[in-house]
């Protein structure tokens, strides 16, 4: 008898967790794009006032200060996704709202590269395609992991060409690696708001690890934005 009280009370009290957990889903949804949205913003404003200040050509005439911001870029993504778990909230925050900023300074060479008609087609053509993705990612009952191990595969290649491109310099190369840019980071889109959907899900509504997760999701979804608007920029945008 007591053995199928507890039972009983075991299934009670999971129940009302599964039952949290499905109402709490969809507000930590919308913080994860709330942070996304806003370091997209941070990013643009940082972008058009290092272009337009002048600060772009101090950037652009010193090699080592431009290095030092990518070098810093790549430091403070690592930093935040390998310490997130000793880091406070607040401290992630902050770090995540330094690397928006920074993002956006050595973004804003694509203000002297392309018109700004071109610029603004462009991000409104990748916010369609990633609200797109972001929907399919959220609602489909599909298991994307076994897509994303493999869009993680291709992503390391990506990066591998880049590189190599940047000593070939071939056009076409290029071109074949933009094409390919787009279709990995439509892809990841999908995949990572699955992904983010799923922890958010098994997490504890409420705690802080649920909010660094909430994060983390945002800064993931926050680089699938920005890769997936450099690449179609490089196939759509029109240069002066």
């Amino acid at each position: 008898m007591n053995n199928q009280m507890n039972n009983q009370n075991y299934y009670t009290g999971f129940g009302e967790r599964e039952l949290a957990q499905q109402a709490a889903l969809p507000a930590l949804m919308r913080k994860v794009y709330t942070w996304m949205s806003l370091a997209l913003v941070i990013t643009a404003i940082a972008a058009y006032g290092t272009a337009t200040s002048g600060l772009a050509y101090t950037i652009a005439a010193n090699p080592l200060l431009f290095w030092g911001l990518i070098i810093g870029e790549l430091a403070l993504v690592f930093g935040v996704s390998a310490g997130i778990n000793k880091l406070s909230i607040t401290t992630a925050t902050l770090l995540f709202v330094l690397y928006s900023v920074i993002n956006g300074v050595t973004l804003s060479f694509i203000f002297f590269a392309y018109t700004m008609a071109s610029i603004a087609k462009v991000f409104f053509i990748t916010a369609a395609t990633f609200g797109v993705m972001a929907v399919y990612g959220y609602t489909t009952k599909t298991d994307l992991s076994k897509m994303g191990k493999i869009l993680f595969l291709a992503l390391i290649g990506l990066i591998i060409a880049v590189v190599v491109n940047i000593f070939v310099k071939s056009t076409m190369f290029d071109l074949v690696i933009s094409c390919v840019g787009v279709l990995i980071f439509v892809g990841l889109t999908a995949w990572d708001t699955q992904k983010i959907k799923a922890m958010l899900y098994q997490a504890e509504p409420g705690s802080e690890t649920t909010q660094k997760i909430a994060l983390m999701g945002a800064l993931s979804l926050y680089l699938d934005f920005i890769n997936l608007f450099i690449y179609l920029l490089r196939l759509l945008g029109r240069r002066d």
